[in-house]
């Protein structure tokens, strides 16, 4: 090992406690424009009865000319949103530069441990939600990706190990293929998993709607129940995509280690069954049979599999794929 190593891991650690710090710092900026969303819902509902009353009243010309409806129609400036962004920009940079440093100080890919496997996951889930951030604006569901990622890196610093040489059977090019594919179809999972959180949260609200007075609700400035479906549903689809490459790369690597492709491992059954999970999710929503409530409980059953097999099956489950690095 380089002689360097054990000091750029511990500058690695600290550039990975900073970015969870300024991850939390935009956790509330987000947190805070949801707060504003609420706000300007109930603002909406004002103008609205205004824009309603004025025209009881005759009052035409008033609206033809601006005023209340000019006020109403006017799309908000979000800025709690835009400074939650800006810093999860900021703090996927320090957790990349950590990143980076790990794997300098190791000398290979920073992705053959659990705390590992988490630093670099939570760097792809934040670099996809940004990346999909210039497709659409999804600021409102930072407050959800954000603080999984803070949640998830301030749990596996918890678990942080020492620097140690390879295992034989990791040392081949399927370390990377496999581990990186499976973190970048986790990453669009976990957008899947946030959307369809929103989903069930808005699609009870619009039950709610006609029977009850109107509240103050951030949800009311969000895509409909049925739009965030179909964006949860377009993100699954891509992360079943890769895990299912994941899952054939795995089968590859399994007969190049232990000369079989299947064996029943605790890791490989957890791995088929979150396929068969998102690929009863998406062949039940495109049935048209499984839409709305149920098929976002699909969705996100199949995320929390995601979890439990990243967390409980590594730490407390025997087996060849025991590489959680813990003693």
């Amino acid at each position: 090992m380089h002689p360097d190593a054990l000091s750029l891991d511990s500058i690695s650690l600290l550039l990975i406690w900073t970015a969870i710090v300024i991850y939390a710092l935009a956790f509330m900026a987000y947190a805070f424009d949801l707060a504003k969303r609420s706000q300007l819902s109930l603002e909406r509902q004002d103008a609205a009865r205004e824009l309603i009353g004025a025209a009881s009243g005759s009052a035409r010309g008033t609206i033809l000319s601006g005023g209340p409806q000019q006020e109403a129609t006017e799309k908000p400036r979000l800025v709690m949103g835009r400074i939650g962004t800006s810093l999860t920009v900021l703090g996927f940079l320090f957790h990349l530069s950590g990143t980076v440093l790990r794997g300098v100080a190791a000398g290979r890919v920073p992705w053959s441990n659990m705390y590992e496997f988490a630093m670099t996951g939570t760097l792809l889930i934040t670099a996809v939600y940004l990346g999909v951030l210039l497709w659409r604006d999804l600021r409102f569901l930072g407050t959800f990706m954000v603080g999984l990622v803070t949640v998830l890196m301030g749990g596996a610093t918890l678990f942080h190990v020492e620097i140690v040489p390879l295992m034989d059977p990791l040392k081949s090019i399927w370390l990377i293929v496999h581990v990186f594919v499976a973190s970048l179809a986790t990453a669009f999972l976990a957008l899947a998993f946030g959307l369809s959180v929103l989903q069930l949260l808005q699609a009870r609200r619009e039950r709610r709607a006609v029977a009850e007075a109107p509240k103050r609700s951030f949800l009311r400035t969000l895509p409909t129940a049925e739009a965030l479906e179909g964006l949860a549903y377009r993100f699954a689809i891509i992360g079943f995509i890769f895990w299912t490459f994941t899952l054939i790369a795995g089968s590859i690597w399994a007969q190049d280690a232990w000369g079989r492709y299947w064996g029943f491992d605790t890791k490989e059954v957890w791995t088929f069954i979150i396929w068969v999970l998102y690929a009863g999710y998406i062949h039940a929503r495109a049935t048209r049979g499984w839409r709305g409530t149920r098929s976002a409980w699909l969705s996100i059953v199949g995320f929390v599999a995601v979890i439990f097999n990243f967390t409980i099956v590594n730490m407390y489950f025997e087996g060849l794929h025991a590489y959680s690095g813990l003693s």
